[in-house]
């Protein structure tokens, strides 16, 4: 063998998946290889399409762009591109263009074809084929079915947009006939009862459906001339113009109604119903499986219906979601088995003695949980809690919904963060002074109390407890450059996984040798570091990406980096979903520790590139708050 085939062949030896090959089949192959050279800027190939070959980069730089000079990623040395290469849609789309002067050995498909069918390691990892990966979306569809696609267009479709119809609405001096006559006018099944003072606002106080005149007039007998407000439900829950057709599924599923009044701006802009969900499309997966929950009584029936989750993540992944739209399916399905064991307790233990707020932390409060995992939970108490007298309620309620919680998989705090732990159930006033002596002094346990609890949400209970304590933290580090140098400095603590060479910094050793954590070094750095953002704005944001459209908005970074920062995000959170989806599937426990192995050369520059935009987002981050 020449001088060059042995140089080829000790390039492909110490290459992935070439390593896997015998002697004699390495040999073959570095026969096949040619040797191609493309100059600055020159397109690849200069023939035929880029799916023709597969290229493997000696020397040089490479960019994939879609046809329309989209950049889909960047490739260095040792990298590969082409045919069975690429796990990005629309391949044959893609254009590569060489940076700089390149060298390239070129492997025709119809012999990496034969290659991969006599070897099944490299079949394995070339199996991104069209034949494939058709196969694999049937499959996804077959599985899923029309609905998975109608879960991710809720997901997508803002509650206005459902609002087909004029307000219908009467006062509350109406009487029931008077309201039945404009029911009947208007071909509606609901209207809405309204309070309307001096003022131009109108205030919603109630609301009458058909059932109600069935129920309340017709089988009561009751006069027609008394008021309407003898038989409306009063206070009936909302859902805001803003919000997503999803949301509004889940909270008539929690009411168990099938209309729901919208709001926008405080104001009233109208009703949906379930025939305007279901008019388009039909009720998705996420929405039964929270209907279930509150139907039942009893922890293990609700084991049984949580125990659904893991084929539910799979079936999102398939069809396709974003890790931003399984976050917000999964969580909301921890929200409704936390409401649910917070009203089952309520009902063993009667009603609270004082008001009260439960309030989720950390991932669940962001809306970003992928699976279940564990809890980070708190109570806010009114101030008018007697220790003596009330102490046992709440200690008894927190010790109901954390072991439920735990039975349904989401384990108990290692921390113990949790409403069962006397620190974490205090009231107002003393969370308060908590969080003044976080904020104030600033030390390391502080700080990483503070982590997880300046990302909370109210789940159940009186709203405004936690309103008040949200407004008094934010109005502690408005402006408190000291506190948020010191936040800033915590938040660089999580690096992500990239060398300076641009090499991936892996574990070596023990179970997880030869691989990141890449929630950890990828998520993490992420979610901290744009929430320093947040309380540097005073802003009430909870959601990453919700915060980091904050960032874009008040002009703290540029349109390109947070779009830059919203991809690395999605990315990043993609591949830790696809991750956990196989992990499922082969029966094994999910975990978030990913080889760079098992990604295709595309991915590995695309998470390369994202990581890149996380170093330099930490950069300016440092910069800012820590001069």
């Amino acid at each position: 063998m020449n001088i060059e085939l042995q140089e080829i062949r000790s390039f492909l030896a110490n290459n992935h998946p070439f390593d896997l090959l015998s002697e004699k089949t390495l040999s073959d192959l570095s026969e096949k290889l040619q040797i191609r050279n493309f100059s600055r800027n020159s397109e690849i190939p200069d023939t035929g399409t880029l799916f023709d070959h597969l290229y493997l980069i000696r020397t040089g730089k490479v960019e994939l762009n879609t046809a329309e000079g989209e950049l889909q990623a960047r490739l260095g040395e040792n990298d590969m591109f082409g045919y069975r290469s690429s796990h990005v849609g629309s391949r044959d789309k893609l254009k590569a263009f060489a940076m700089e002067e390149t060298l390239v050995y070129q492997l025709c498909a119809a012999d990496l074809y034969r290659i991969c069918d006599q070897n099944a390691q490299l079949n394995c990892f070339f199996d991104t084929s069209d034949e494939v990966q058709s196969r694999r979306q049937r499959e996804a569809i077959s599985l899923f079915s029309q609905s998975d696609q109608t879960q991710l267009n809720l997901m997508l479709t803002p509650v206005m947009e459902l609002l087909s119809r004029n307000l219908v609405k009467v006062p509350v001096t109406a009487t029931i006939q008077e309201t039945a006559q404009v029911m009947s006018q208007n071909r509606v099944s609901s209207i809405l009862i309204y309070h309307e003072p001096e003022r131009r606002e109108q205030k919603l106080i109630g609301i009458v459906t058909d059932r109600d005149l069935r129920n309340r007039v017709i089988a009561k007998g009751l006069d027609l001339n008394d008021r309407v407000s003898e038989i409306m439900t009063e206070n009936p829950a909302t859902i805001n113009s803003s919000d997503f057709a999803f949301k509004a599924q889940l909270q008539m599923a929690r009411y168990n109604v099938h209309h729901i009044p919208v709001m926008a701006n405080n104001r009233l802009a109208g009703m949906i119903t379930t025939t305007d969900l279901t008019r388009r499309q039909h009720t998705c997966p996420t929405v039964d499986i929270v209907g279930d929950i509150y139907k039942h009584t009893d922890i293990d029936s609700i084991k049984e219906v949580t125990a659904k989750i893991p084929e539910l993540l799979i079936n999102l992944v398939d069809s396709g979601a974003t890790a931003m739209s399984v976050g917000r399916l999964i969580t909301s399905i921890t929200d409704a088995v936390t409401i649910r064991l917070l009203q089952l307790a309520e009902k063993r233990l009667g009603p609270a003695p004082v008001a009260y707020a439960w309030v989720a932390a950390g991932s669940q409060a962001r809306e970003e949980q992928i699976a279940k995992t564990d809890q980070d939970n708190m109570l806010i108490l009114a101030d008018d809690y007697i220790p003596r007298e009330h102490s046992k309620y709440f200690r008894l309620l927190a010790r109901h919904v954390c072991d439920g919680l735990n039975d349904c998989g989401y384990i108990y705090c290692p921390g113990d963060m949790m409403a069962t732990n006397y620190d974490w159930r205090q009231p107002l006033t003393v969370w308060k002074k908590n969080f003044n002596q976080w904020i104030d002094r600033p030390e390391p346990e502080a700080l990483m109390l503070t982590s997880v609890f300046f990302d909370l949400r109210c789940i159940y209970g009186n709203h405004s407890l936690f309103q008040d304590l949200r407004d008094h933290v934010l109005g502690k580090t408005r402006d408190n450059h000291i506190f948020l140098a010191h936040m800033t400095r915590n938040a660089l603590s999580s690096q992500p996984p990239l060398g300076f060479f641009r090499n991936f910094i892996l574990i070596k050793g023990g179970e997880h040798d030869h691989t990141f954590d890449i929630k950890l070094n990828g998520i993490v750095p992420i979610v901290d570091f744009v929430r320093v953002y947040a309380l540097a704005q005073c802003s009430s944001a909870i959601n990453t990406l919700d915060r980091i459209d904050l960032m874009e908005s008040s002009n703290a970074i540029s349109i390109e980096s947070a779009g830059d920062l919203h991809d690395a995000l999605e990315f990043i959170s993609n591949l830790r979903i696809q991750h956990q989806a196989r992990q499922v599937k082969a029966g094994k426990e999910m975990d978030n520790f990913v080889s760079p192995d098992n990604l295709s050369h595309v991915d590995r520059n695309r998470l390369k590139e994202a990581f890149l935009v996380i170093r330099n987002m930490q950069s300016v981050m440092k910069y800012r708050y820590q001069r």
